[in-house]
């Protein structure tokens, strides 16, 4: 246990040492990144299901942006994975509902359902990848800063700060709990539910005790409920942020009007 909660928080931490490299994304207005994403995430999931061969040319995104970013993608690719059990379960009701026949693969008959399905899923992992490379190449403060700058109400951004920088707290709070319990657990290593209970109510108390320590300290320093530039490294937007923005939006945009993939196909027919 103890092990498995020090791997989700160095998983945090990674996200923040990954949003502080330098590449031509990370020098990209934090806001610009967000209209992006948003453009993205509305023009992918606003396919129709049927049109998987469209939604497969949405890979593009996260693959290029990655590389802008000079990160991997086969580990963005690994991260997104986890939201597959979520998403497959959402789409699995296609493969019983919707049967009619869509094409033929020898003697196997392909549904409907089974192509919807399928579209559900890679959507799923196209939306989580670019999320994680909006955050990996942003870091949560500018993106929350940035969601402010935007007109965003800041009760909203500053939320989705809070709830990001208290799962550490969190995660702090059951590393210490379960080093405590494998100290006192004399080698064994599986417990009776009646103890998880307790376990589960202490980690509660001993949160909030914490979080109120963090609000009179963040008061102390004159928090005022805005999110502030705390790195000191904010820019003004520049020519380079319009043309990211505006590129992408216009090739997301021309794609889902289009339909490249269907229009190439009928001009090799």
């Amino acid at each position: 246990m103890k092990n498995r909660l020090q791997s989700a928080l160095l998983a945090l931490e990674s996200l923040e040492t990954a949003a502080r490299q330098e590449s031509p994304l990370h020098r990209t207005d934090a806001r610009a990144k967000l209209l992006t994403t948003t453009v993205f995430l509305t023009t992918v999931l606003s396919v129709p299901l049927a049109r998987l061969s469209e939604i497969l040319l949405y890979a593009l995104f996260p693959i290029l942006t990655a590389a802008m970013g000079g990160m991997r993608y086969t580990s963005i690719f690994r991260k997104s994975l986890l939201v597959l059990p979520f998403v497959a379960l959402i789409g699995i009701f296609n493969l019983f509902y919707d049967r009619t026949p869509a094409f033929r693969l020898g003697t196997l008959i392909v549904t409907e359902g089974w192509i919807s399905f399928l579209s559900i899923l890679l959507r799923g992992l196209l939306a989580t990848q670019a999320l994680l490379i909006l955050v990996g190449s942003t870091g949560i403060h500018a993106l929350c800063r940035g969601m402010q700058r935007l007109g965003m109400p800041r009760i909203f951004a500053v939320q989705l700060l809070f709830v990001y920088r208290y799962l550490h707290v969190l995660l702090d709070e059951a590393c210490r709990m379960a080093q405590a319990r494998e100290a006192r657990s004399y080698g064994r290593r599986t417990f009776p539910l009646r103890v998880w209970g307790p376990l589960v109510s202490q980690l509660l108390i001993r949160t909030f005790e914490r979080a109120e320590q963090i609000h009179r300290a963040m008061l102390a320093r004159g928090f005022d409920g805005r999110i502030p530039d705390c790195t000191g490294s904010e820019t003004p937007w520049r020519s380079q942020d319009t043309v990211f923005l505006a590129t992408w939006s216009t090739a997301l945009l021309l794609a889902r009007l289009c339909w490249p993939v269907e229009t190439l196909t009928r001009l090799l027919r």
